[in-house]
């Protein structure tokens, strides 16, 4: 190139034209250099919109922005689309299952966002973590957000524990009117059971990644118990006990086990000691552990689904005919919504006994996928494999008390599934 032709470039790049172009561009360019973060970005407004929310198509969007992104950068480096055909196909059929359903059915938007959450989502998260998390920085970045979405979960749970309502952000947690289970830590789930499950998830991949900050690992594990006990829900806290259990024997030294262990227990002696002072929450927890109400609700609940199924065993329900006919049945109780509450038997009511058997063949591939590692696979990613089974048996108790539509949750799940395929890619 001759000298006046690259004077000309360098006068050219200083006018203003190239200068607002470059800053047009500029946040195409960072998205395509750090997809994770972008990744993430999406997570978090995943996490922040309930499906009781009205900012109802602020997840859709950052979903489809990250789709955007992904798909351009997918092209650019010419890689090759993820597929594993023991994930990959039950998903797939799934997700048909529930559209073929949506389909014979007037449009509705609620229905149609449900099977987003539950099926669409977490089809493609799966596939666009392949794609994202194939390096340390990413995983570093994956590693970030999880001590920060435990930190904020557990302190607007504490902060409910100890009726310190103001430090509540955002506001629509304590809001009545929305979702469930508002006398107790549901945070922004507004549902007590996912905000279980995911403080218990969050808590497992805290110690799998973060070895090298150990202070933060004993300071947000001294406060987990205070967090899940506030949740009251006997599913979240017996998940959570048993899982700390397993989780120490397979994953922890015994010198980090002993800590742990100890940490656990002083901060399940200090929820006692404050509830035992604070006579209202004292109160609180005799009633939640002896409560009965809820329990022969859900037995009602299981006895209509399970009369619905034997109706209709190979073929399902669709979705607004389901919840038509369960709310029918149970005429005597005068329930807000009627959920079936239970993710297995919803699988067997809506699509009858193919759907729990897709559903059955995903998660025994999923549980192989901590069975085999790469030998040269770096040790973040080796601890992952280790804590993998536990995760989601952690997931799979919880899901026979609760529908688990909640897209964090399921999206946060698969997230570290495309981690572990992603791994095994990289290698190979």
């Amino acid at each position: 190139m001759s000298s006046r032709t690259l004077a000309l470039a360098r006068d050219t790049g200083d006018t203003p034209l190239w200068v607002v172009t470059g800053l047009l561009l500029r946040p195409l360019h960072l998205a395509l250099a750090f997809p994770s973060v972008l990744y993430l970005g999406a997570m978090t407004i995943f996490l922040f919109r309930p499906p009781d929310l009205f900012s109802f198509y602020a997840d859709r969007l950052a979903f489809g922005i990250l789709l955007f992104f992904v798909a351009l950068r997918t092209m650019a480096l010419r890689d090759q689309l993820p597929f594993f055909a023991g994930l990959s196909l039950p998903m797939l059929s799934l997700m048909a299952l529930a559209l073929l359903r949506a389909l014979r059915e007037p449009f509705d938007a609620q229905a149609y966002s449900i099977i987003a959450s539950k099926f669409i989502v977490p089809f493609t998260l799966f596939h666009i973590a392949v794609l994202v998390f194939r390096g340390p920085s990413q995983r570093r970045h994956f590693e970030i957000f999880v001590i920060l979405t435990l930190a904020y979960l557990v302190f607007i749970a504490v902060a409910f524990l100890a009726n310190a309502q103001a430090l509540i952000y955002p506001r629509f947690i304590l809001d009545e009117s929305l979702g469930f289970h508002a006398d107790r830590a549901r945070g922004p789930f507004l549902q007590a059971v996912a905000n279980g499950v995911s403080l218990n998830i969050l808590g497992i991949l805290l110690l799998a990644f973060a070895k090298e900050r150990r202070d933060i690992v004993r300071l947000l594990w001294l406060v987990l118990p205070l967090a899940v006990l506030a949740t009251m829900t006997r599913a979240v806290w017996i998940s959570f006990a048993v899982s700390t259990m397993v989780l120490g024997w397979r994953v922890i030294e015994r010198r980090r086990l002993a800590l742990c262990s100890l940490l656990a227990v002083a901060g399940l002696l200090a929820g006692l000691a404050l509830s035992f002072s604070n006579h209202s929450l004292k109160a609180a927890l005799w009633d939640r552990t002896a409560e009965r109400g809820p329990v022969d609700v859900r037995m009602a609940v299981y006895q209509a689904g399970w009369a619905m199924f034997q109706e209709r065993p190979l073929t399902g329900w669709a979705p607004l005919s389901m919840y038509g006919e369960l709310a029918r049945r149970m005429e005597g109780y005068h329930l807000r919504t009627y959920y079936v509450h239970n993710t297995y038997l919803a699988l067997l009511v809506e699509f009858g006994a193919p759907g729990l058997a897709l559903y059955a063949i995903l998660f025994f591939n999923l549980f192989r996928l901590s069975w085999r590692g790469p030998p040269a696979e770096s040790r973040p990613v080796a601890e992952l494999r280790k804590v993998w089974p536990i995760l989601l048996s952690v997931y799979l108790f919880n899901a026979f008390f609760v529908d688990m539509a909640y897209q964090f949750v399921i999206g946060l799940m698969f997230t570290v599934a495309g981690m572990l395929c992603a791994s095994e890619e990289s290698v190979a």
